[in-house]
């Protein structure tokens, strides 16, 4: 039986590059920070409450809605029904998107 060769010496690692921050400012520019987001079945949100707006994004395309003085708390949607049938949590309980007057 032949003997073992020493092993090579592991060549240096290459610096890691940073990771990319995720790009998370897809609503329109002169909204703050959302207090709530989501996403689901292709359709994402975030609420903003300083501006009382809701953004709303579905197939690359954001719309915004006035929520007046809702607090939006959280979504949910019936499955495959596309953004037409969000709901969203509010201090005085559910409402439809439909319900929300939309702004330009």
């Amino acid at each position: 039986m032949e003997p073992m060769k020493p092993m090579e010496p592991m060549a240096p690692m290459k610096p890691m590059k940073p990771m990319a921050a995720p790009d998370e400012s897809w609503w329109p520019s002169g909204l703050s920070k959302p207090s709530s987001s989501g996403a689901q079945n292709g359709v994402r949100y975030a609420f903003f409450p300083d501006q009382h707006r809701l953004a709303v994004e579905q197939d690359g395309q954001v719309t915004q809605y006035d929520t007046g003085r809702r607090q939006i708390t959280g979504a949910s949607q019936a499955q495959g029904s596309g953004a037409g049938a969000l709901r969203f949590a509010t201090q005085d309980g559910d409402i439809e998107l439909a319900s929300l007057k939309q702004v330009h």
